[in-house]
């Protein structure tokens, strides 16, 4: 999973913490150059928060940068790039994403891919996944778990079910501490990464998915809360909407 070039596709600031810390840290250790592409803005469109919030959208998001910037820095990757596409809008830009992804590719010269795996933690992640299966010709993909909800329970660095292909990473107490540290640095999203653990990162070569269909059985991660979905906080988008978008992408290119 160690190519000399990596690129690592990120939907939101804090998805490379979260799913990759000490593979990029070990990946380093072993010379390989790593750049971290970001899919969205990881902030919610002005639309989606509260009427009294919206002027501080630009703020928002501006903070959000700045937390990566100087996460990428303790990490010693450089960042390919922001996209200003809000966090659960990716299924509205998939051609412009892919265009995006593969532009960086061919800049950064890269041979491997990293990516979210398709586990229904976020619709961003699981939309970023597709736009990865789309690029496996002559390239190595790899996807690595983040969280799911799958036999509704939460799951954190977890794949849904296995294809016998998996590495797992076990970490050291110093990568904890030090991943640790680095989610501490996403301080506006300290509400949304406490039920992430440090304990392991799984690594497997992209798995064939059927995207016509949600991840797994049962209610997605980002479905808990649907009930609620008038909040902000709540993601809004609807497993459908997500297989609907790989549809109309499928069926334009």
């Amino acid at each position: 999973m160690f190519g000399s070039r990596i690129l690592l596709l990120a939907p939101h600031p804090d998805d490379e913490v979260a799913g990759c810390c000490a593979a990029i840290r070990r990946a380093r250790a072993q010379h390989s150059s790593v750049w971290v592409l970001f899919l969205t803005t990881g902030v919610p469109s002005s639309q989606r928060l509260w009427p009294w919030d919206r002027a501080r959208h630009p703020a928002r998001v501006d903070r959000r940068r700045q937390e990566a910037r100087r996460v990428c820095a303790e990490l010693g990757v450089e960042i390919a790039g922001f996209s200003s596409v809000a966090a659960r809008e990716l299924k509205d830009e998939l051609p412009a994403s892919r265009h995006l992804i593969v532009e960086n590719l061919a800049a950064c010269s890269a041979d491997t891919l990293w990516v979210p795996a398709y586990e229904g933690g976020h619709p961003d992640h699981d939309l970023a996944n597709f736009l990865a299966s789309t690029l496996r010709q002559g390239l190595a993909v790899w996807e690595y778990s983040e969280y799911n909800f799958s036999e509704g329970r939460v799951r954190s660095n977890e794949f849904v079910f296995r294809t016998g292909e998996e590495t797992e990473l076990t970490l050291s107490d110093d990568e904890r501490r030090f991943k640790k540290t680095l989610l501490a640095m996403y301080a506006s999203e300290r509400a949304n990464l406490n039920y992430l653990r440090t304990e392991r990162e799984v690594f497997r070569p992209l798995a064939n998915y059927d995207y016509s269909r949600p991840p797994h059985e049962g209610t997605l991660f980002y479905r808990r809360f649907a009930w609620a979905a008038f909040h902000p906080r709540v993601n809004h988008v609807r497993p459908a909407e997500v297989s609907r978008a790989v549809a109309a992408f499928r069926a334009q290119h």
